[in-house]
């Protein structure tokens, strides 16, 4: 059981390393414009939103609320803020495969999360964070800040790394709450 669990919480982690490792070297060299970093960086917030969303419908856990009020507020910001800046810089966001493939992935966990409930649903949600967190921590750190040319968006980037790192630590005392039941 325990490790269908950590299979389940660590999938979407895997997947969004492997399209973000994907998306590098299907540019043929390892490069992304501004306006693919943006797109992704936008995409990333999104999918969070939305978990938080699920969240939101299916918990009645006090916890779990909280932590995803938490995400939709702070990842609505910083979509607000990339906004703002990609309106600056004049770069307008590119869709491109690799978002549109984690959009369909984060839509699998949806539909996942959503066939859960209960205790279960709570332990899945807090799992999925940690993992996606771990992973978009690592995508932002390793592929879109050394591939954004511009130096703004390299620094909204990088301003938003310790919130993304506050936002884990959340997530894994929440999840230790959970696995101590």
């Amino acid at each position: 059981m325990k490790t269908l669990k950590t299979t389940f919480s660590g999938a979407l982690g895997f997947l969004f390393c492997a399209l973000f490792s994907h998306a590098a070297l299907a540019q043929g060299t390892t490069q992304l414009s501004d306006a693919e970093v943006a797109s992704v960086a936008v995409t990333a917030n999104k999918i969070d939103i939305e978990f938080a969303q699920v969240a939101q419908e299916k918990s009645k856990n006090k916890e779990i609320l909280q932590f995803a009020q938490t995400m939709t507020n702070d990842h609505t910001a910083v979509i607000n803020q990339a906004v703002a800046l990609v309106q600056k810089l004049g770069v307008t966001p590119v869709e491109h495969a690799v978002g549109k493939q984690l959009l369909a992935e984060a839509e699998k966990t949806k539909q996942d999360l959503r066939a859960k409930s209960g205790a279960a649903f709570d332990k899945a949600y807090i799992d999925n964070e940690v993992a996606y967190h771990k992973s978009v921590i690592s995508a932002v750190q390793d592929l879109l800040i050394p591939e954004s040319d511009n130096a703004d968006l390299r620094g909204f980037l990088e301003s938003v790394v310790p919130a993304l790192k506050a936002h884990l630590e959340h997530a894994e005392m929440v999840q230790k709450h959970f696995h101590k039941k």
